[in-house]
């Protein structure tokens, strides 16, 4: 018995040493927002609520000697999700390449173009029923149980990166609720000079494969996007479109054709940021595995902007302000309306 205990105690303090003497590098960063939204819905009351949105992150790595870096992290966020711990590993070889291992991702959602819009904090609910979406990537499912591998910068020509990405299913038992059981996906990156203007091109192409107890599916998730942004100095430029199907869980109308059109102007001088967005989302439902259309279409037009202004280093106070209209089966929603926010953001 002694002797096991004097092995058990080598063994850990051999493993204490080994921590300390080889623990990988960790940082951390995470910010602190909160502010107050005034929401006015069409056919409602007004209300004001406060608004928070907290997050704080760590980040792993350490580089072998053959020069590869693995890294991870981990998020604890606001109040209503704890934490995030589905982060995989990052391989970063050499050569520049990355491939994600474990909930990797979806790699056509990895190359979306992003779109100025307000970067206030205010939200507007339409009808649960509404499957019209206002995101280019709507259509980009992706299981835990995969990959994604991403090319190093220049890849085939100047200014261009490639992602390709694959996941598998999980074996979980069907339920009522579409799941996502593998997808394949490539994404590409573009970028490049034109004078004065920096130009930044995007597209992907995601389809998935899914499953639900019950009823069938028709048309699985899939689509493509394709978006361009525009830099001059302190003038940022964007647009994007995406069209193809998805789905919206075990509701009636579940399977769904859509069309997104997004645009949006970011201005930047000295202190102070602008922000002003558009997009327009419009879909066709379909009951869980029928062919035919479900009724008229469903559609969201959302217009934002926003005022941001450097308050000191890491603090920004932000103004924002959305208005939605929004219809389902080809009738008006009267829960889309407006929101104001007005708040501030500490980050680290």
């Amino acid at each position: 018995m002694k002797k096991e205990l004097l092995m058990g105690t080598a063994l850990v303090s051999t493993l204490g040493a080994a921590s300390v003497a080889e623990a990988v590098t960790a940082t951390m960063s995470g910010n602190h927002q909160t502010g107050i939204e005034f929401d006015s819905p069409t056919g409602g009351t007004d209300t004001n609520a406060q608004i928070n949105d907290n997050n704080f992150t760590v980040s792993l790595s350490e580089t072998t000697d053959g020069g590869m870096t693995i890294s991870s992290s981990f998020k604890v966020m606001d109040e209503n999700t704890k934490e995030d711990y589905d982060a995989g590993f990052t391989l970063a070889f050499t050569d520049g390449s990355k491939l994600d291992v474990i909930a990797a991702g979806n790699a056509a959602g990895s190359h979306a173009v992003s779109i100025p819009g307000s970067a206030g904090a205010e939200g507007v609910t339409t009808t649960s029923s509404n499957v019209a979406p206002t995101g280019l990537d709507f259509m980009t499912g992706s299981t835990a149980l995969g990959v994604e591998y991403h090319t190093a910068a220049d890849f085939l020509a100047d200014g261009l990166k490639l992602s390709i990405s694959a996941s598998t299913d999980n074996g979980a038992v069907n339920t009522a609720t579409y799941r996502t059981d593998s997808h394949y996906a490539i994404g590409a990156t573009y970028v490049t000079d034109l004078g004065d203007t920096a130009v930044t091109v995007g597209a992907g192409y995601s389809t998935t494969d899914g499953s639900r107890d019950g009823t069938g599916i028709d048309n699985d998730p899939a689509g493509i996007h394709v978006g361009v942004s525009a830099v001059t100095g302190d003038l940022t430029v964007a647009l994007g479109i995406a069209d193809g199907e998805s789905t919206a869980g075990d509701k009636v109308g579940a399977e769904y054709t859509a069309d997104v059109v997004k645009a949006g102007v970011k201005y930047v001088t000295g202190d102070l940021t602008f922000n002003v967005g558009i997009a327009s989302g419009a879909a066709t439902d379909n009951t869980m595995g029928s062919t035919s259309t479900g009724g008229s279409e469903d559609s969201k037009d959302v217009a934002s902007a926003s005022i941001s202004y450097a308050v000191a280093s890491g603090v920004t106070a932000i103004l924002g302000y959305t208005d939605v209209d929004s219809s389902d089966e080809g009738v008006n929603d009267t829960t889309d309306g407006s929101a104001w926010y007005i708040g501030a953001n500490m980050a680290f």
